[in-house]
């Protein structure tokens, strides 16, 4: 479908939860088996698509120092599979940590898969996988349960409203070696996941879950452990992912604002954002 070059869309690309993560195996080609439940929050990357005569691509936003602006940026993988050789000229604001835990890259190039088929009227095609492992359950920012590899996506009730507290201590620690750290392999999977009544419910839920990375990440990342420990006082209190970005989930936006101010106040070059449960 043609379309005028001035004609643009824009997408927000969510942070990802992993709000519990168990790792329930290892296949023989080395990937990890996970049970997540995974949620989004109101935190977002934003990326805008625009016809054009060239390919460009720019970065802009708070948190852009050192993002990628080469092909090995997730954003235009993902334009050059979803239309190669197309001219496209695309903006990513960046404002969630990358390398963090909480699926800005995958986030980033799912949003710019879903602003390409509404700029060019074309759906998005099957086996967007190739991309990455977490871009699949970023197509559709809603709760979720992830299994498998990532490619097994149950759509759940909608979550309680509930609110956020994400850290981010400024470390990058790398997916690969974190599992490579995980000593146990073959763990549980979630419980069944009930229709939560209240955030106070889905709180009480993930007390009987963990993040099986937690550990492995914590021992490759010590100051894991003290951001988990700044969040303490929370009802709850785990990291996302691989880490190194951890939450703290409260059932209201005051107490959750007050920890986030307290910290920013506390420790100034970690990254602190207070956020809503989507």
């Amino acid at each position: 479908m043609t379309r005028p070059p001035t004609e643009r869309v824009v997408e927000a690309a969510p942070a990802k939860i992993n709000l519990a993560l168990h790792v329930t195996g290892q296949r023989s080609d080395g990937y990890h088996l996970l049970d997540s439940l995974v949620a989004f929050a109101d935190i977002a990357d934003k990326v805008t698509v625009a016809a054009a005569d060239r390919p460009s691509f720019a970065v802009t936003g708070p948190m852009a120092d050192g993002v990628p602006v080469d092909a090995s940026n997730l954003v235009l993988r993902a334009a050059e599979w979803f239309a190669p050789g197309v001219p496209v000229a695309i903006t990513l604001d960046k404002h969630l940590p990358a390398a963090a835990g909480i699926g800005g890259g995958s986030s980033d190039a799912a949003a710019t898969l879903r602003a390409l088929a509404r700029l060019t009227g074309r759906a998005v095609p099957a086996g967007v996988a190739v991309l990455g492992a977490d871009v699949p359950v970023c197509m559709d920012p809603l709760a979720q349960r992830m299994e498998g590899v990532g490619e097994v996506l149950t759509r759940l009730a909608p979550l309680p409203p509930a609110h956020l507290v994400l850290v981010n201590p400024r470390v990058h620690t790398p997916t690969p070696a974190v599992f490579k750290a995980l000593a146990q392999k073959h763990n549980s999977p979630l419980p069944p996941i009930p229709a939560f009544a209240d955030a106070q419910a889905l709180i009480g839920w993930l007390r009987g879950t963990r993040n099986d990375l937690q550990a492995p990440a914590i021992a490759g990342a010590p100051v894991i452990a003290a951001v988990l420990a700044a969040l303490e006082c929370a009802p709850l209190a785990r990291m996302s992912g691989s880490g190194a970005t951890c939450f703290a989930l409260f059932d209201s936006a005051p107490p959750a604002a007050a920890l986030a101010a307290r910290l920013r106040r506390a420790d100034p070059d970690w990254w602190v954002f207070d956020a809503r449960l989507c």
